[in-house]
């Protein structure tokens, strides 16, 4: 047993919401095996124009399907409500916001890097108020309200006076980092990484099993197949006879 999934992922993209929810949902269970998460914040417009790919919504025929997909997806998760903002195309330049989790998973724990990440993902997709957070001055918001024991959906309401994750001074110095060539340049190299692991969006997962093989894995709904590359134990989906029926068995 063993191994690692390295998760590139960008807070636009509903899919990688929903691969960062199933995997902290299994974290427990992974750590058990011995198996690694890193989560990789990547710009996804660079992933797209690197690899000459396109939104989805960009063409028709998807954008309709999408629709069906969608709610699908969010069934996976009981009690997730979420609604895409209403012109994805004007809020998906999130160089800013991916810059800053970077900085904090630098310079701050994995679990206020995770938090600050689950934190903004939920405010780009959650209704009534998508935020739109391309523009600095919403980031900066979303970053001075992110409660320490944030849950994401599973928390409708954090408790009255609930400690912050961060100061306004940790916020001021996370905001003054995204104009840094240092991480302005960490962004653009480990968006640089996903491509030369062959993304062409996201989430984009590289997964090594415990003898050193890795592969990569594309979507929100590819465990089944990542899980048993990883040799872990999975239960099989399987289609069962009609109720009563003991000729089926």
């Amino acid at each position: 047993m063993g191994g690692r999934i390295d998760c590139y992922l960008d807070i636009i993209s509903f899919y990688s919401y929903l691969t960062y929810l199933d995997l902290i949902k299994n974290r427990a269970v992974l750590d058990s095996h011995g198996v690694q998460v890193e989560f990789h914040p990547v710009f996804l417009g660079g992933i797209n124009a690197g690899s000459g790919n396109k939104p989805p919504w960009t063409l028709p025929a998807k954008a309709h399907y999408g629709q069906y997909d969608f709610k699908r997806s969010v069934a996976r998760f009981p009690g997730l409500v979420v609604q895409p903002p209403k012109d994805l195309m004007a809020v998906a330049l999130t160089v800013v916001p991916l810059r800053a989790l970077l900085f904090i998973k630098r310079n701050h724990s994995r679990q206020t890097f995770e938090t600050a990440l689950h934190y903004l993902m939920y405010r780009i997709w959650s209704p009534p108020d998508n935020m739109d957070l391309s523009k600095p001055e919403n980031v900066i918001k979303a970053l001075s309200e992110v409660p320490h024991d944030f849950k994401g959906h599973l928390q409708k309401k954090s408790p009255p006076n609930s400690p912050l994750l961060f100061t306004a001074d940790e916020v001021k110095t996370i905001m003054q980092s995204t104009a840094s060539q240092e991480i302005k340049d960490l962004l653009k190299n480990t968006t640089q990484d996903a491509l030369d692991k062959g993304a062409f969006g996201a989430p984009w997962l590289w997964v090594t099993n415990s003898k050193g093989r890795a592969e990569p894995f594309f979507g929100s709904d590819r465990f089944h197949f990542i899980y048993k590359f990883l040799d872990l134990p999975v239960q099989e989906l399987a289609l069962l006879p009609v109720a009563g029926d003991r000729s089926k068995l």
